[in-house]
């Protein structure tokens, strides 16, 4: 049996370089902040991906600088339940725009995606006042409580997940006795799996790394996330007069880590859920 030789065309070698020079442009950040976090401080801007001295104890006076394992437990706790409210409520929504024929449906669904338009800016002020209003101020409600309402942005993706389900599965559970509650739990939700986690794991993220809300709502060190907490360690590096930029980086890596295990665990279904996705529209 003579083996095939695989032939390789000029288009092959050009998306490689691309694919490798995307790939090196990507990674060259993280390994850079690895590189820093383990150099002493005269050395973290020499721009050595290898470090000439290696320094472990940047990660011990990490822990000196703040509650830093507080602020860790702070950040999983919010971004969880901003994650698993959005989740949910997003779905909910997009369920009802897929599943239900009524009037206006369009037009309302338009409005939904013309709040993405909005600059978070606009709504900075008077959110802040009907979170102080409520009397929420320097706790950690508003930063998840305002996604029991949903997203537009995600409202558009899982809407197009419900509408990719054959409307016969839910006329035929729907002959079978089973409530509009049912066909969401039971049928929907099952099938857009995928979907889910791809907005379950988008807003962890960006829940884990938002510093804004944090730094609007949050005077007190004990509810602090870990984006919050590092500002402090910055600030109070600018008061003495002595920037510690390598604990600065050391504390960058911990606050990232979780992150990447996150995405390395959820990888496979966020490819999945994206070529579902690509191939629906």
């Amino acid at each position: 049996m003579i083996a095939r030789l695989r032939v390789v065309t000029p288009g092959t070698v050009v998306r490689l370089l691309l694919l490798t020079v995307a790939s090196v442009a990507f990674v060259y950040p993280l390994v850079w902040l690895v590189s820093a976090s383990l150099k002493p401080k005269t050395e973290v801007f020499d721009n050595k991906l290898v470090p000439d001295h290696v320094q472990w104890s940047n990660f011990v006076e990490v822990w000196n600088a703040g509650p830093v394992l507080q602020w860790l437990i702070n950040s999983t706790l919010v971004a969880f339940m901003a994650a698993i409210t959005v989740t949910i409520s997003s779905a909910a929504v997009a369920f009802g725009f897929a599943y239900f024929r009524f009037r206006l449906r369009g037009v309302l669904f338009g409005l939904v995606l013309s709040t993405m338009m909005l600059p978070g800016a606009v709504t900075m002020i008077p959110v802040y006042l009907i979170w102080n209003k409520l009397g929420f101020v320097d706790t950690q409600v508003p930063l998840w409580a305002a996604n029991l309402f949903g997203s537009a942005f995600y409202i558009f993706l899982l809407r197009q997940f419900f509408l990719g389900v054959p409307r016969e599965l839910f006329e035929a559970a729907r002959i079978d006795g089973c409530g509009f509650f049912g066909l969401f739990r039971r049928i929907a939700l099952p099938l857009c799996r995928p979907a889910l986690i791809i907005v379950f794991v988008f807003e962890m993220q960006a829940s884990w790394s938002d510093l804004m809300k944090p730094l609007i709502y949050l005077q007190t060190e004990q509810y602090f996330t870990m984006p919050r907490g590092l500002k402090q360690i910055i600030d109070a590096f600018a008061l003495s007069g002595e920037y510690h930029w390598e604990i600065a980086m050391a504390a960058t890596l911990l606050a990232t880590v979780p992150m990447i295990v996150v995405f390395a665990f959820a990888q496979r279904y966020l490819l999945d859920g994206l070529a579902l996705s690509a191939k629906q529209g």
